[in-house]
């Protein structure tokens, strides 16, 4: 059944909105993917570090976001994009490292992932490309994972290794948002290998390029290193929140 939506007083405004009266929504996307590398220094120094704290600002980190139905879903619209082509590997030696600033770094396989609470949700999945696509995901809540690993207390980050070498990072409140899964299905089935099996990040809170596949190793961290995404380190936004 759908969720009902609370509505908020008319007086308040959205992410989006504020960004857009701002004038400084996805500028650092919109200049690095129009081709435009003279840009791309002056992008991320001047545009990154006003979005990153206006959206850190407005962010509400236990807020959910509006799901859909069932009938809803458009499994064709899920446009398959890959970084260095699909990763082999084998989910009988498959193991989840997490690892970092925590107190009990974890080595899980995916029976012992599997075994943890299922969370299922129905969401938009939003391309910076300009496509987007409804999307029944199923897996672990991150929020959960990351309790397990007992983090210290001055980790604010969290970096994503995939198995095809591509790398993220978010902010640790998106992190442990109630609708950020590692997810092990897709549309009630198992997680087809390209779209990220056997574990992917998936989140109504961030656009897909932040949504990392076939993810291997979560670190968590209290400062972020020169290198924050594959994307980002081109020139797109490091925040990156729908």
């Amino acid at each position: 059944m759908k969720k009902h939506i609370k509505y908020l007083p008319q007086f308040s405004i959205t992410r989006r909105q504020l960004l857009q009266i701002t004038g400084i929504s996805s500028i650092g996307t919109l200049l690095s993917s129009c081709g435009t590398p003279a840009l791309e220094d002056l992008v991320g120094k001047l545009s990154e570090p006003l979005n990153q704290k206006v959206e850190e600002f407005i962010f509400q980190p236990q807020k959910l976001v509006p799901e859909f139905s069932p009938e809803e879903i458009k499994p064709q619209e899920l446009i398959v994009n890959s970084f260095r082509g699909t990763p082999i590997i084998d989910v009988d030696k498959f193991r989840l490292i997490v690892d970092g600033e925590v107190n009990k770094p974890l080595s899980l396989s995916m029976s012992e992932i599997q075994s943890l609470p299922l969370t299922s949700m129905i969401i938009r999945h939003v391309c910076v490309e300009g496509w987007a696509a409804i999307v029944q995901w199923g897996g672990i809540r991150l929020q959960d994972l990351i309790a397990l690993s007992e983090p210290q207390t001055n980790v604010k980050y969290v970096y994503f290794q995939s198995a095809d070498g591509y790398y993220e990072s978010w902010d640790l409140p998106s992190v442990t948002h109630p609708q950020t899964l590692l997810a092990y299905q897709k549309n009630g089935e198992i997680l087809p290998i390209e779209n990220g099996a056997p574990l992917r990040l998936a989140s109504p809170i961030k656009l897909g390029y932040k949504q990392s596949k076939w993810v291997t190793k979560v670190t968590l961290t209290s400062q972020l290193s020169n290198f924050k995404g594959y994307w980002e380190d081109q020139g797109y936004e490091w925040f990156a929140g729908v």
